[in-house]
This record gives C-alpha cells, sequence and structure tokens, in this order.
C-alpha cells in the first residue's frame, strides 16, 4: 500500500508538534497523515486542512450580520445554511487529501472539476506493479435494467476465467512496459509512451484539495449506494474523515443531502393529493415512468 519511504515521511510528521493560532478541529488532528486502506493497494490520507464547523458559522455571520441573530446557535445556523442551499459558507473550510487509486477510477473522479489536482506523473516516473483486481463478490454481470450499473454476481468456472484474464492481462502488460523502457544495451522507449500500454486498473496516486461545498457534493453523487463500487468505498472512507473533521457540518448534509429528497413541484403536488386521501396513478400523476418510479421509491422507502 504506503511504500517505505512514505510510511517514514508519515511517521516523521506524525511526530512532530507545533504550537499555532489557527483553528483546530480536534476530530481531524487525529486523522492527520494516516493512510486509511481502499480496495487491495490503494489508500486515503489527509495532509491538510483548514476551517472547521466555527469558520462555517463565522463567514455567514460576516456575510448576513444582524440577520443571523435568531439562530442562536453553530448547529442551527449550519442547519440553517444546508436546508436553504447556502454554499459560500462551507466554501471557507478546505482539505488536502493524498489518494492512491486505479486509473480507470481516478478517470471518473476528474469529472468533479471543483478541486486542485496534482498526479503522479508517468512521464517522470515508472509506475508500481499494482493492479486492481476485484474481490469475487465484485465480479457482476451488466445490468439489464440500468446501463450504468451491474446485475447479478458472476460464479463458477465463469468468474475465475474472468478473473483470470484480469491477473494475467495486467502482468503481461505491465512486462512489456518494463521492457520498453529498460531494454539492456538499448535506448528504451520514453516513458511517456510507454505508459500507453498499461491496463486501466493500474493504480496512480494524487494530491487532491478541495472546499467543504465541492466535497459534500463529491460525497453525495459518490457515496451513494447506486454509485460505482470502486469510487464508492473511497468516498464512504472520506465520509468517515469529514464527519470527525465538521460534525455539524456533516451531520447536516447527512440528513438534508444523503438522507432527504428533492421533489418536483409535480411531485410535491401528488404527494399533497395523496395526503388527502385521493388515489394517485402513474397516469393522473403528470408523471413519466422513470420520474414516477422514483417518486414511489421517495415515498414508500
Amino acid at each position: 500500500m504506503l511504500t517505505q519511504e512514505q510510511q517514514a515521511e508519515i511517521d516523521e510528521l506524525r511526530s512532530q508538534t507545533r504550537p499555532t493560532l489557527r483553528a483546530v478541529s480536534d476530530g481531524m488532528e487525529a486523522h492527520l497523515y494516516t493512510a486509511y486502506p481502499v480496495l487491495d493497494h490503494g489508500f486515503v490520507r489527509v495532509i491538510d486542512y483548514m476551517g472547521d464547523d466555527n469558520a462555517i458559522t463565522q463567514a455567514a455571520r460576516v456575510s448576513y450580520g444582524k440577520g443571523t441573530k435568531a439562530v442562536s446557535n453553530d448547529e442551527g445556523l449550519i442547519r440553517y445554511l444546508m436546508r436553504h442551499w447556502h454554499s459560500t459558507p462551507f466554501e471557507m473550510c478546505e482539505v488536502k487529501f493524498h489518494v492512491k487509486l486505479p486509473v480507470f477510477v481516478a478517470r471518473q473522479w476528474i469529472r468533479h472539476r471543483t478541486a486542485n489536482v496534482n498526479e503522479y506523473s508517468a512521464r517522470y516516473s515508472i509506475l508500481d506493479r499494482e493492479f486492481y483486481i476485484p474481490e469475487p463478490d465484485q465480479l457482476a454481470a451488466q445490468s439489464v435494467i440500468n446501463n450504468q450499473g451491474r446485475g447479478e454476481a458472476l460464479a463458477g468456472e465463469e468468474a475465475a476465467r474472468v478473473l483470470e484474464y484480469l491477473k494475467s492481462d495486467a502482468a503481461r502488460c505491465y512486462d512489456h512496459y518494463e521492457e520498453m523502457i529498460s531494454q539492456e544495451g538499448q535506448q528504451g522507449l520514453a516513458r511517456e509512451l510507454a505508459r500507453m500500454n498499461l491496463p486501466a486498473n493500474v493504480y496512480t496516486q494524487w494530491y487532491w484539495k478541495v472546499d467543504l461545498h465541492n466535497l459534500f457534493h463529491f460525497l453525495r453523487l459518490r457515496a451513494d449506494a447506486h454509485a460505482q463500487y470502486e469510487i464508492r468505498v473511497y468516498a464512504e472512507e472520506m465520509c468517515k474523515l469529514v464527519a470527525d473533521w465538521v460534525p455539524f457540518a456533516y451531520a447536516a448534509f447527512e440528513d438534508y443531502r444523503m438522507g432527504g429528497a428533492t421533489l418536483s413541484s409535480k411531485a410535491i403536488d401528488c404527494l399533497r393529493r395523496m395526503l388527502k386521501g385521493e388515489e394517485v396513478t402513474q397516469e393522473t400523476s403528470g408523471m413519466s415512468k422513470g420520474e414516477w418510479r422514483e417518486f414511489m421509491g421517495v415515498v414508500q422507502g
């Protein structure tokens, strides 16, 4: 997971203590530099952070002045801000992660274009011989309902065949990668070209710095039960860190975003009609079949 050099750096950093006048989150201090394993070779660790729950309420009160006097405590104010979709107070907090992840997960992750990213460069360095190989229970067939999702898990000979393909193909590609860049007695291929032969399950690393507002958006999508497993497990690990960093903000996020639902005007109208005792169907709702199915999923749980 971690190289000896990385572990030595972490141990040295964790052994150092310095007085500071900056805002400190005791919950996040306990996590600083610690690498939490994800998947078979990956990890997430916090390199640095700025702000805490107080930074959110402080920014809001500067902005709103006397308008916040009715909200008597920080937790109540944070819940108000989250409930009414205010964003800038949450942008006052930032965090920088060091993440080791498969390339195909990184390419999905990078679609969130609201962070600062610096990735390990295979132009200058040689990637490690580390590949993501799924656990057998994650080898699933294509879903027949969702074009982006998985169906039933493969079993028996089919699962064994797929697993062998993943392992052997990755090993063969890496063998050729090494041969191309390190041929004895000859000048090897440039690393920036040799890397194109590597499979998408090879591991890369990056530093990912993001403010809390955009981190919550990332977590809302990627920690959701419908998100792809390989990115969801990273998001779930990050949720634990954020919960300790800004407990009031995370509790509000979990309540209003992760556990809440946004309803359209048609859905609200249907809900009101149902509460009055009217029998509402998809045909009388004004919604499409997809909208109705999602609405009933919220109503019925």
